[in-house]
């Protein structure tokens, strides 16, 4: 139980469903055949996974002063030592950048490779000293939860684009690039409300979050204007690409699911105090990028339906 507290597999699970679903939600249902075969699709997703858990595990060993200020379980030194821990590291990444060369050349693209190196690299740098740097290491979360979309397109959609099917397969990409938009979006807000929650901790070890340089009532403005710009842009979308185009369960699986929780964040924004606070709003941006998520596959299944 150690180690999968050590990986943080609640949000590991949230990347594998986001990746199947994108998968077996979306483009499967497109009627075309994909670069990957099902089981080289599984190693794409478990290569991603043990990457991302590396950087959790790092993450964590580089944490432990701020998660004893901040009264957090910790892991690393307790229920597991520093040595375990950095083999495991170093043990995940091996597998996770393996997994990424492999089927790099698999698809003719080499060169996709460094991607996982430099996400496993981006991670460690973020760990040990971006993190600490004003906005770049919630630039750096949020950037990464995009990728973990954009890469399905990248190993399933670049290899077998032809001068034929370029307009079709381009729209496709262009949709996955949409909720990539949409998950950094989401994500960037919950780091700086996770910041909010940390700032006791993280002002005690000397770091320079958004909190400490403007302090937590100018910060929680911020989020605030952010969110409601970010949900005026969501109402759009929705009205422009759902509404228009007939889909209404996925308008209104949208504004009940993405848009309602966004506003009741608002509200609840405005009179948050504490950290309990800022958890719970952390929490409710969780939610409203896995319901955001999942409605691609509502999306499949209501142009079927409209079919």
């Amino acid at each position: 139980m150690a180690f999968l507290k050590l990986i943080r597999y609640q949000n590991l699970l949230l990347l594998i469903f986001m990746q199947l679903l994108f998968r077996y939600g979306f483009l499967n249902l497109q009627g075309i055949e994909l670069a990957l075969n099902n089981w080289q699709f599984g190693i794409l997703v478990f290569s991603t996974v043990c990457v991302a858990a590396a950087g959790y595990i790092i993450n964590n060993i580089f944490d432990r002063e701020t998660d004893l200020i901040n009264k957090k379980e910790v892991i690393v030194g307790a229920s597991i030592s520093e040595a375990m821990a950095y083999n495991l590291y170093f043990a995940l990444n091996v597998i996770g950048v393996g997994g990424g060369f492999y089927l790099s050349n698999l698809i003719e693209k080499p060169g996709f490779s460094l991607l996982f190196i430099i996400i496993s690299g981006t991670l460690y740098l973020y760990a040990s000293s971006l993190k600490q740097s004003l906005l770049v290491g919630n630039l750096i979360v949020a950037i990464l939860t995009a990728i973990s979309v954009i890469i399905i397109g990248l190993y399933d959609l670049l290899p077998i684009i032809t001068p034929e099917n370029q307009m079709h397969l381009g729209i496709l990409f262009k949709i996955l690039l949409d909720y990539a938009l949409f998950a950094f979006l989401i994500n960037f807000i919950r780091e700086i409300v996770k910041d909010l929650e940390d700032v006791k901790g993280d002002y005690n070890l000397g770091m320079n979050t958004l909190p400490i340089a403007l302090g937590v009532e100018r910060t929680a403005k911020i989020v605030l204007i952010s969110t409601a710009v970010i949900t005026v842009y969501l109402l759009y979308y929705i009205y422009e690409y759902y509404f228009n185009n007939n889909l209404y369960i996925s308008t209104i699986y949208s504004l009940l699911t993405v848009i309602a929780p966004l506003l009741f964040f608002c509200v609840k924004l405005t009179n948050a105090k504490n950290s309990t606070d800022f958890k719970t709003l952390s929490l409710i941006l969780k939610l409203v990028l896995l319901f955001g998520i999942v409605s691609i596959a509502v999306n499949s299944l209501n142009i079927s339906y409209n079919v």
